[in-house]
This record gives structure tokens, sequence and C-alpha cells, in this order.
């Protein structure tokens, strides 16, 4: 599995994964396509539950473990990043137009909120050049209540 970090089209993602499923000798299927359609119109870390829901509406004939297979092609192919969170769900993220980032997971409605912050990230750069490691990635995940969730259980 490879990130794909350049700038690309619609148009690009879908070259990408028709030709990863040549390379496989998979079939090309309008099934296959509504699903990376809906995809990379989710602006969020989906899980195949939603997103299968969110192609039913599109066609309603497709099943779960289209979404599922579709999904790990899509990680394959480096245009999906599959994440878990600590609910253990496998969440979805694009693997395109993307930079490094962490996440600040809500623990009261589950909303992730991406964000970048060079001060952590230069603090565990020094840290690990003080401990002697070469670093080769990381993943940063905080857990809290986000705004919405305090006020909720602050007038509760």
């Amino acid at each position: 599995m490879h990130r794909v970090k350049d700038k690309l089209s619609t148009a690009d993602r879908f070259a990408i994964f028709k030709e990863h499923l040549r390379r496989q000798r998979l079939k090309s299927t309008a099934q296959r396509d509504d699903i990376a359609r809906v995809f990379f119109s989710h602006n969020r870390h989906s899980s195949v539950e939603e997103l299968y829901h969110a192609v039913k509406q599109v066609n309603p004939g497709i099943g779960y473990a289209t979404v599922y297979r579709t999904m790990k092609l899509l990680t394959e192919c480096g245009l999906a990043v599959e994440r878990h969170f600590r609910d253990g769900e496998a969440r979805y993220e694009s693997g395109v137009n993307r930079e490094h980032h962490d996440h600040l997971i809500c623990e009261g409605c589950g909303k992730i909120v991406e964000f970048e912050e060079e001060r952590i990230e230069a603090l565990q750069a020094e840290v690990a050049r003080r401990l002697g490691f070469r670093l080769s990635g990381h993943k940063m995940e905080l857990y809290g209540r986000c705004r919405d969730c305090q006020k909720a259980l602050a007038t509760g």
C-alpha cells in the first residue's frame, strides 16, 4: 500500500483505480464505480457501514460485501487509507491530496477532527533524535469531548 500525495482530480483517481483493477485482472463494474464515486465525494472518515448506506442511495442493488471489497481495492492502490480508532471499527479516509495530519476524536458523538501542528511534529522529531530513533512515521489520536458534547453534558 502507498499513499498518493499529488493533487489529483476525480478523473485521475478513477484512472488509478481502473489501472489497479486491470493489473489485478479484475473487472471494472458500475457497482465499483458507484462506490468509488461516493467515497471520493466524502470528506470524512467513513466506515464501510456508512459508505454502504450512502451508496445504497445511488445504487440500491449494491451489497455490503461489495462495498467492503471495493474499499480494500481502493486502499491497495493508495486512494484510501484505512484507520482504526479506539472503537476498533475500520474507517477510510482519502489517500490523495492530503498531507500528514493527526486526529482529535470525540468520545461522546464520534466526531473526528483532523489537525496539523508543527510544534508537535518538531517535538516528536526531537524526542526521537534524543532517544536514538530514526522515525519512519507516526500517528497521533487524541480522545476527549468536543465542544458540542461538553455543552450537552453541562446543560443535561
